[in-house]
């Protein structure tokens, strides 16, 4: 039924409601979080992960037929150039969900303190590791926005950024391959670290949380991008080894279709680790 609501073709036609169908499906997914499993002594401790996996489930249907679509669209279109394009239409409406995501945990992360921590634990736990390494602890007792020591140069830190960004494209990739849509997992789970950093930075109020999507949104749209661009390419070849589209003619245009696709991910995670070191740190 799900999947009934909002059609890829016509999510390609009008990207934007998929932003409010995102927003949706995460709040739903928090809130039964919040009010039902949240109130059990154990699968309240596993909280964070049952956010990402409800949201998950409510949009895996979107994804599946959206690259079934862009799968057919290999096969009738032999432009390259007319390919990429309808694609981007594609990824485009996967981002205006995956903002719906960010803004409404990051809006729920603010409305509702008092269970912040707990809706979003893995996460903050996540954000702490990433940014606080050698104060883990007392980031995870405060929640709160830490700044990395050492003496690592910013050359260093776009070559450490790109490589954990590769190493997230590779398993957003192997994810699509295997499981068809199953990529969109890690994909909601990056809208749900995101948010979590978001809401630490806002610090509870909600003025601050324009300047905070805007703050991990310069670098992040560009990112998150690359990994749609990634999970389209998987997905893509996942759904013509279940068609049996492989074995005729357009074999090579599907694989090689998927190929370049990957080749404008890495190059996007490229320009976005340069984003993350030198623009955002000037603007912030």
């Amino acid at each position: 039924m799900i999947e009934l609501l909002v059609k890829p073709k016509k999510a390609e036609r009008r990207p934007l409601e998929m932003f409010f169908i995102g927003a949706f499906w995460a709040s739903v997914s928090l809130l039964l979080v919040t009010f039902v499993f949240g109130q059990d002594s154990i699968l309240k401790e596993g909280s964070g992960l049952l956010v990402v996996i409800f949201t998950m489930m409510s949009c895996m249907p979107f994804i599946y037929y959206i690259i079934k679509l862009e799968e057919k669209k290999d096969i009738e279109i032999d432009d390259s150039g007319r390919l990429i394009k309808e694609h981007s239409k594609a990824i485009h409406a996967m981002m205006w969900m995956f903002l719906g995501f960010v803004i409404a945990f990051s809006f729920w992360y603010i409305i509702l303190p008092n269970s912040a921590g707990q809706n979003f634990n893995f996460q903050i736990k996540t954000f702490c590791a990433i940014n606080s390494p050698s104060n883990y602890d007392y980031c995870i007792g405060q929640h709160g926005l830490s700044s990395i020591t050492g003496s690592a140069t910013k050359m260093n830190s776009v070559l450490s950024i790109f490589a954990n960004n590769i190493y997230v494209l590779i398993f957003t990739i192997l994810f699509s391959l295997v499981f068809g849509a199953g990529a969109i997992f890690i994909l909601v789970w990056n809208a749900s670290v995101i948010a979590a950093a978001v809401g630490i930075f806002a610090k509870g109020s909600m003025i601050n949380l324009p300047l905070g999507i805007l703050r991990y949104m310069i670098h992040g749209i560009p990112e998150i991008s690359a990994y749609f661009v990634g999970a389209l390419a998987g997905g893509i070849v996942s759904v013509a080894v279940i068609r049996k589209d492989l074995r005729g003619e357009g074999s090579w245009r599907i694989l090689q279709d998927s190929l370049l696709m990957v080749i404008i991910a890495v190059g996007i995670l490229v320009a976005a680790a340069l984003m993350e070191v030198f623009l955002t740190p000037l603007l912030f």
